[in-house]
């Protein structure tokens, strides 16, 4: 796989903003409350994408309920 694919496995916080359309401030506010998997590398944030898309499925499940 080439590391500049889309589909890539780990994601940056641009990645994932991207991906949830949501604003940083909003990742960062959720990383911080500890609502969403996700793992340092030096002193950057990464997300595992299998983990996210898991993640987001729960999130789903839990709305309409």
């Amino acid at each position: 796989m080439k590391p500049m694919e889309r589909d890539h496995e780990i994601l940056t916080v641009k990645d994932l903003c991207d991906l949830l359309q949501i604003h940083q401030s909003t990742l960062y506010k959720l990383i911080k409350a500890g609502k969403i998997p996700t793992f340092r590398l030096g002193s950057d944030w990464r997300f595992r994408r299998s983990q996210i898309m898991r993640w987001i499925a729960e999130q789903t499940v839990g709305a309409h309920q």
